[in-house]
């Protein structure tokens, strides 16, 4: 009889105690590691880059001009090493360019007229009048015609790393800055935007 008292007792306070304490202590799941960004590869090698190779835009003279103007861009820039030796450089920046021109036609005019009328008649009971008429006109025309040509360009350019994967890309167009051509803003603003993206991927900035 006490032994049943006994064992009822172990299995409705001391078993439930132990199978908890059991529970509580036994080792937990590792929580399931997030999913690599993919981009954080592409950053890597971006911030990386030191040496930039920059291959042909095309073979007409507008290519070979923003071409040049790249070259002289990122060199000013002095964050870049520019290679011409391919097989060198950590990246090759690749790209094709568009040039256009198109003509504005610029009309201004004015006008000034004057013009004057008169008249008189009068006749007499024996026939006699005389009449008379005057007028007067005076114009006086100022119009301007002028054209203008206007210059666009358009660069569309990536960097490429030296494993093949496309680490930057940008687009950009000028009509021209106040002191320089559109090809050779449009060169600016490639470089300038490649300077920017760099800073912001940049350790602590991301």
């Amino acid at each position: 009889m006490i032994r049943n008292i006994v064992w009822s007792f172990v299995a409705a306070v001391i078993f439930p105690y132990l199978v908890g304490f059991c529970q509580s202590t036994a080792p937990q799941s590792a929580a399931p590691n997030p999913a690599p960004d993919p981009r954080a590869e592409l950053i890597a090698k971006l911030v990386s880059v030191k040496r930039v190779y920059v291959d042909s835009f095309g073979d007409d003279s507008v290519s070979k001009s923003l071409q040049a103007m790249v070259i002289n861009a990122l060199d000013e820039s002095k964050r870049f090493i520019v290679t011409e030796n391919k097989e060198k450089a950590d990246a090759i920046l690749k790209g094709r360019s568009i040039e256009s021109t198109s003509q504005e036609v610029h009309a201004t005019g004015s006008g000034t007229r004057v013009a004057a009328a008169g008249g008189s008649e009068s006749s007499s009971p024996g026939g006699g009048g005389h009449g008379g008429f005057a007028a007067k006109a005076m114009g006086i025309d100022d119009s301007t015609l002028s054209t203008e040509t206007i210059t666009e360009a358009r660069l569309a350019v990536r960097l490429v790393s030296s494993d093949g994967d496309v680490i930057w890309s940008t687009t950009q167009e000028s009509r021209g800055a106040k002191f320089k051509g559109a090809s050779a803003d449009v060169a600016d603003k490639i470089v300038k935007q490649l300077l920017h993206d760099l800073d912001k991927a940049a350790p602590g900035k991301m």
